[in-house]
């Protein structure tokens, strides 16, 4: 499944509030967080939206829940596991990178 480059902009938009930053170049005086606990938080919503996720599917086998919403909550925790994975890729392409640098 292909990611819908308008979901990952707003998953990139996302993730820059949450930096704190209007992803500009203004100098700030104090960070507002750290680049670990942006990765906490995304890593929390998306470990979220998978639950979120199973309990609509849960809901719907009892006949609790309106299927729509069910292919929603799945659909959305898919994209944001694949965003996840994509960033965390880079994050290692990166590393690899800085390794393979002479010093």
């Amino acid at each position: 499944m292909a990611i819908n480059p308008a979901q990952a902009i707003k998953a990139f938009d996302a993730a820059a509030r949450l930096g704190g930053g209007g992803g500009g170049m203004e100098a700030r005086e104090t960070p507002t967080s750290t680049f670990m606990d942006m990765l906490g938080k995304v890593a929390q919503d998306s470990i979220d939206s998978s639950k979120k996720a199973e309990t609509l599917t849960e809901k719907a086998v009892v006949g609790q829940a309106e299927l729509l919403d069910v292919v929603n909550a799945v659909s959305n925790a898919e994209v944001t596991l694949q965003t996840v994975v994509a960033v965390r890729d880079r994050v290692m392409s990166a590393y690899q990178e800085i390794l393979r640098m002479p010093i």
